[in-house]
Parts: structure tokens; sequence; C-alpha cells
């Protein structure tokens, strides 16, 4: 079976997400253009604010599949 691949900006998004859930910081940002910071960096920070929510592990994942 073939796997779709989603777009760059929701991945980006989604790893953003793990990242800040994770509560590694947002100095670990892999992309260089400004676009897919954006998406990066607005993942980590609702990944951020789930973590100080409580939604950490498998609650925070939840979110994150769907996407």
């Amino acid at each position: 079976m073939r796997r779709q691949k989603r777009d760059k900006s929701s991945r980006a998004y989604a790893r953003g997400y793990q990242f800040g859930n994770s509560g590694r910081s947002r100095e670990f940002c892999p992309f260089t253009d400004i676009d897919m910071r954006q998406y990066w960096l607005s993942g980590w920070r609702d990944g951020r604010s789930d973590l100080w929510s409580g939604m950490s592990g498998v609650a925070g994942l939840h979110k994150v599949a769907t996407l």
C-alpha cells in the first residue's frame, strides 16, 4: 500500500508540536525558510501550551493525529 505524503506545512506543524509537547527548546527548529519556520513555531507554541495544560504523552499525541 502506498503512503500518501502530507504537505510540508502540516508536517512542519506536527514536528513543532511534538518538540513543544516534549519540552524541548524552540532553538531546535530545523527550518531556515521563513514560511516553514512559522508553521513549525506555531506547532511548537501549541505543543508547549498543551504541555503546560497537562496534555503531555498520549493525550497530546491524539491532538497531532487529528491534524
